[in-house]
Formats: C-alpha cells, structure tokens, sequence
C-alpha cells in the first residue's frame, strides 16, 4: 500500500534529537523508519468525537507522532463518562471534551499540534473543519454524525476510518471509494428509524471496549499514513469481547449507491434529521411527545395518571422518578392487560427512544390517551431533578 501523503508532503520535515529518542522505537523497525516518522509527523489527522472511542484514538495517535490532531465534539464531560472516556478524569468534569482532551495530548506529546473544534459537526461545518486533515476517524455514536462524516469523506476523497460499539461487540472498517472499497453507504444505505436501533446510552457499553476497537481505529490510520500493511478497505471486522473471538466480513462497493456508486444521487452534503423525528404511525393513532418540564407539571395535578417506566429492572436500580411503574420494553406486548386503556399512560426510558417504542405498541393496541416523554429520565436528570443520577 502506498501512504495517503504525498512525497512533497513530507519531504522538508526534520526530527529533532529528542524526537530520534522518543520515536526510537518506531525507528528501528524497518518497514517505519526515519521516513516513516517523518510521514507520521507531517500527517493531518481529524477525531470526530472525544468520548469513548476518541480517547485511545486520540492518545495513541498522539504518542505515536501525529503531528496536527484535530478532535471536533460539543459535549462536555460527566460522571458516566469515566467508565470508558479514559483521556478524560475527575478533575476535569464540566468542562469541554475537546478542552480536556487536548490536555491529555499535550501532556503525552508536547510537539503535537492539536486543533480543537467545540461544535456540532454538522453540514454546515463539516467540509471547512476537514480541509486541512489528510484522513477523517469516525469516533461517533450517533448516526446523522456517521452518515454525515462518510459523505463528507466520500465528496472529498478521503480515508474515514469507522468504528462502532455496542456492549460486548465492536467493529471497525475502513470506507474509501476513493481507493477502490466501499462507503458506509454501501452498507447502510440509509439511516433506521428513531429507536429502531438502542445507542450505547441505552443498551451499554463494557468500558474495555472502546478501548480495543479505538485501538484498532488507530492503528489503521497509522498504516495508511505510513504506506504499510493491508488497510481495511474493503473489509470489516467484528469482535465479539465475550466469546474473545475476531471476524472478517468481506465488503463490496454497490454500484447503485447514492453517493459513490455510477450514478451518485448525493453531491453535495445534507444535514440527516434522526433523534428527534417522531414519524406517523402506520396505524393512523396520534403519537403524542411531551417534555420533562410538561410531566412535572402534571405530576402536581390531582387527576390520577400511569407514568410508565419500560427502562430494564437494572436501570431502575440506578435511577428512577418517583411514583412510576417498571414494565420493560420487552415484557410490554405480555403485559397490556395490566394497564387501563382508559387511564392517561405517560412513558418514559432512559432518552426517549424505547419509549417512543412503546408509545407506537400502545397506540395500535387501542390505548388512546397516552403519550411519551422526550430526553427521558436524563432529561428529568439535567432539567429537574440532579438528585436523580444520570447515567
């Protein structure tokens, strides 16, 4: 394979003493050497996200000798953070993700120059916070990020090296049209329906995990700076933390896709509306929203109301709000005789989306005075009551 940098790219860089003793080790190995640190020096990488899988990506990349880091994330950092969002600790809770992770650089690495972005990333933004990086990692959560992050690679002709986790199972892949594999487009070609797929916030995350997979995200941008080994374009690879076990799927380029297949529909970036789009019901019966602040108010109302919980028993055992009944999701469908299709139902989960869920299951059983609550029992956390733990 042949580095993503041009020659000229590299050609009048120059390490100084100190940097031969801290990169030694790179340096004797003969497929990396003097050149290879060279390479890894004038690289230009952006971290689109700051959390879980941001934090190896970025203190790896860091330690090896990137020499300009860009890391983009809007959020700031909490308490349940810290089981996993290791470039991040106590003393620095409150405070911007971007802030504190650049810290934790610095002090690893005090030639590198790191670029912070705190923002959204988002089509507005996105094309002129990449222009200057040489390959873009995907260290998001969330889809409208991920589509958002492959289209912009694709338009630009730039590596996205992608990961993603979920409990026990990570995977890692590397979209480059460009270079003849596919996009994540080819894979999923659009983005599921809101709660159709839980979030790490939702179904959890071993902390371990992002560890290894940020790990592995690393390490592919490495690689491709460095023109060495077999990138993973055009495969991906599953791990599964619990069985210890690694598996190889072979990708293919769609030809019929929307952005980098013969006749690409998508030319220019657009921003995905996802989290916060409630669609119509199939089955023609009102999906109603309410806010946390609209169900406080209505828990100081004398008339009688269900305030349905469809969290799992566990998270129940974290948090709750006062007053509210555990049903989860999965014992829902069994469980509707339990419940008073006549009686106001109001639901909640952990941010939203099981609720949402939940709200669709009812409304088609005939249940008409129900609605469900936005943000969930965080959002009752952030705007309500702190006492209530947000996890």
């Amino acid at each position: 394979m042949k580095s993503i940098l041009e020659d000229a790219a590299w050609a009048g860089i120059e390490l100084e003493s100190a940097e031969l003793s801290r990169y030694a080790r790179h340096i004797t190995i003969p497929d990396v050497g003097l050149d290879g640190q060279k390479k890894l020096k004038a690289a230009s990488v952006l971290c689109i996200g700051a959390g879980g899988l941001g934090s190896p990506i970025g203190l790896y990349l860091a330690a090896a000798g990137v020499g300009n880091i860009g890391i983009i994330d809007d959020d700031v950092v909490e308490f349940s953070n810290l089981q996993r969002q290791i470039i991040h600790g106590v003393s620095v809770l409150g405070k911007s993700k971007v802030s504190s992770a650049a810290e934790a650089l610095k002090e690893i690495n005090p030639t590198v120059n790191v670029e912070t972005y705190e923002t959204r990333f988002i089509s507005e933004n996105a094309e002129k916070i990449a222009a200057p990086y040489d390959l873009i990692i995907d260290g998001t959560d969330n889809f409208p990020t991920r589509y958002l992050s492959n289209d912009l690679a694709v338009l630009t002709g730039k590596p996205n090296i992608y990961g993603s986790i979920y409990r026990f199972e990570g995977q890692v892949s590397v979209f480059a049209p460009h270079l003849g594999g596919p996009c994540y487009r080819c894979l999923f070609p659009t983005p599921p329906e809101p709660g159709q797929v839980p979030s790490c916030a939702e179904g959890g995350v071993l902390g371990i995990l992002p560890g290894i997979v940020g790990c592995l995200q690393a390490n592919e941008a490495v690689k491709m700076i460095l023109g060495i080994g077999d990138p993973l374009i055009g495969r991906l690879v599953h791990f599964d933390a619990l069985k210890f076990r690694f598996r190889e799927i072979k990708l293919r380029k769609d030809p019929h896709c929307a952005i980098c297949g013969e006749n690409p529909t998508i030319t220019e970036l657009e921003e995905i509306d996802f989290a916060c789009e409630v669609p119509d019901n199939p089955a023609g019966g009102e999906l109603r929203e309410i806010d946390v602040h609209s169900l406080h108010s209505r828990m100081k109302d004398e008339r009688p109301f269900v305030l349905l919980d469809v969290r799992e028993p566990v998270e129940a055992q974290i948090c709750k709000i006062p007053g509210s009944e555990l049903i989860p999701l999965g014992e829902l469908k069994a469980s509707l005789g339990k419940l008073d299709p006549d009686t106001e139902i109001i639901i909640h989960c952990k941010s939203g989306g099981r609720s949402y869920e939940a709200l669709k299951m009812l409304v088609d059983a005939g249940f008409s005075d129900v609605c469900h609550v936005a943000g969930g029992i965080n959002a009752w956390s952030l705007e309500i009551d702190s006492e209530v733990a947000f996890y």
